[in-house]
């Protein structure tokens, strides 16, 4: 069944605020941490959510998957899921990692264009 209009900004919204928390939980304990965000086809939701996580820098990023702390990101993932209402996902698929370097070494800084390219 296709989801309304209403049923998707809904979902966005408690999607929003609950990323909105795990971001700025993320910020204050992991280093070289700077964003989030998300992107999703709801003609597919919520097979096709992906929440990728930014870093300032690829040194940052793979410091932090080197220490482990991505599972802390994934826990913090699976929590805002879990308050959005979002039902349960495979995290190891939907949770992405990324530089803001990455992304101005590969795409000029376009994340539109970086993000676009990395869901298909």
């Amino acid at each position: 069944m296709a989801l309304s209009k209403r049923d998707i900004t809904r979902i966005e919204r408690a999607l929003v605020t609950s990323l909105t928390e795990a971001c700025d939980t993320a910020k204050a304990e992991i280093p070289g941490f700077e964003w989030l965000t998300h992107t999703v086809n709801y003609a597919n939701f919520p097979q096709s959510l992906i929440i990728t996580w930014v870093f300032d820098t690829r040194a940052h990023k793979d410091q932090t998957l080197a220490a482990g702390l991505d599972a802390r990101m994934r826990e913090l993932t699976a929590t805002a899921l879990h308050e959005a209402d979002i039902p349960s996902l495979p995290l190891q698929r939907c949770v992405h990692f990324d530089s803001e370097e990455a992304c101005h070494t590969q795409h000029g800084g376009n994340w539109r264009l970086r993000l676009t390219r990395a869901a298909n």
